[in-house]
């Protein structure tokens, strides 16, 4: 009976990728998403004029901290001082300020309520500044990431070409994103972030595995995969996790015809933040550090020491703590409970036994402080996995990938592109990726809250 179920299930993957090769639009896009990530790939291993490779691996190594996080998502070129070496990062960084600025400043309010010509200004703004940040970094990361005796040029000359050669590369980066997004499968700066942190993948477990093999830890290696695979699947609850709030829309008759009075639902995420928490707690645990590495004294010393174990007690109690903070005040700055009752009040809708207006902003207040909480426990939980993964003895490469930023953006990015594929299958009238994606992958736009059909 299992083998049936095996061989049917690799029978209906089978006809799922000959339906999706079989649609040229989509065939064309997937060839179009590699095309650009492999130039990706391969632009990250071309190292800057002027650096010599040998001397620099020899004198660096691999990068810790904050340094080795930017390498994971950087694919490794940070480390390689490649002329992709400061990655996305600085992108990323600017949408986050331009996000912000949407939120505190009355300019960028009205341009996200100008729908796309509004949009477009707030892209050109992400652009400039995301110039402005990279020629900001790149002189810090020339000075504490390329030694002195690995620099084949004059200092003057090597400082100015290389400022400009990682500014030019984040930003060819940033368009590769934009053209995977319209050219493309799935979201490009996702999908980059996502490949660079895959691109460690397979050398972390082969370490892994030849260090279990060495010491005769095949069972012991064995549950390893089956613990990743069980966090990989919490993970994925973690992000597709939604509380469904019923709406009732009014029923209108025009003409002949009758509009709206159907039951829909607005889903609100358990995780409504991603994995924006954690980039934000482990920017603001880096700053003490900084700080107390100024200061020449003994109690300094002992707390950086202390601090800067990653696998230490106090070190994961106040990240898992920080997490919290920041999930319930991003959560709180990115859903607006008050536009979105305003925003159903104008097309007619309403919470069954709720009064629209301040009531139904209140309920769904209400909603949200109870399922944030479980969601930032969960994700708190996540983000210190990879410390336990090291205290019992996996090795730190591989142990990235058992919680924290790395596993988030892979299956929040897996799963959003595999959705997008779905979609395309839906609409030629083939059998989507999963079953349960018919219900899922429907979306109405009825109004400018997100409903899905039940």
């Amino acid at each position: 009976m299992r083998l049936y179920i095996l061989i049917k299930s690799m029978k209906n993957l089978i006809n799922t990728i000959k339906n999706i090769w079989s649609i040229e639009d989509l065939r064309f896009r997937i060839l179009n998403t590699l095309g650009f990530l492999l130039i990706y790939r391969l632009g990250s291993f071309v190292t800057l004029p002027g650096v010599d490779a040998i001397a620099l691996k020899e004198l660096k190594g691999n990068p810790e901290g904050l340094a080795g996080l930017i390498n994971i998502f950087a694919g490794g070129a940070f480390s390689r001082a490649s002329i992709f070496a400061l990655g996305i990062m600085p992108y990323i960084s600017s949408s986050i300020v331009m996000q912000l600025l949407g939120m505190a400043v009355p300019h960028f309010q009205r341009l996200q309520k100008e729908g796309e010509s509004g949009r477009k200004k707030i892209n050109q703004y992400t652009r400039m500044l995301t110039v402005v940040v990279t020629l900001l970094q790149a002189p810090g990361y020339i000075k504490t990431q390329i030694p002195q005796e690995a620099i084949l040029e004059s200092a003057g000359m090597f400082w100015l070409s290389s400022m400009v050669i990682l500014t030019a590369g984040t930003v060819f980066i940033m368009w590769l994103g934009e053209k995977i997004t319209d050219k493309g499968i799935g979201n490009g700066i996702s999908l980059i972030i996502m490949i660079g942190i895959i691109a460690n993948l397979p050398v972390a477990f082969l370490q892994e595995f030849v260090a279990r093999l060495d010491g005769g830890g095949m069972v012991m290696f064995l549950i390893e995969l089956v613990f990743l695979f069980l966090i990989i699947i919490v993970s994925i609850l973690l992000v597709q996790g939604t509380r469904k709030i019923p709406v009732q829309f009014a029923k209108k008759i025009v003409g002949n015809k009758q509009y709206g009075g159907a039951r829909q639902y607005i889903p609100l995420k358990v995780n409504a933040a991603g994995v924006m928490p954690i980039i934000f707690a482990q920017a603001i645990m880096f700053i003490p550090l900084t700080v107390a590495g100024f200061a020449q004294s003994s109690a300094m010393n002992t707390f950086v020491t202390t601090f800067s174990d990653y696998t230490g007690f106090w070190h994961n109690l106040t990240f898992a703590i920080l997490i919290i903070v920041f999930t319930y005040f991003y959560t709180a700055i990115t859903i607006n409970p008050n536009q979105m009752a305003d925003d159903m009040k104008r097309n007619g809708g309403f919470v069954p036994g709720i009064k629209p207006g301040k009531m139904t902003a209140d309920f769904i207040d209400a909603i949200m402080s109870k399922i944030t909480l479980p969601g930032a426990l969960f994700l708190a939980l996540v983000a210190v996995l990879p410390a336990f993964a090291t205290k019992v003895g996996i090795n730190a490469q591989f142990a990235h990938f058992y919680g924290g930023t790395s596993l988030l953006i892979l299956v929040g990015v897996v799963l959003d592109t595999l959705q997008q594929i779905e979609s395309h299958l839906l609409m030629r009238h083939y059998d989507g990726l999963m079953k349960s994606g018919r219900i899922q992958g429907r979306t109405v736009q009825n109004s400018a809250v997100p409903m899905t059909t039940n």
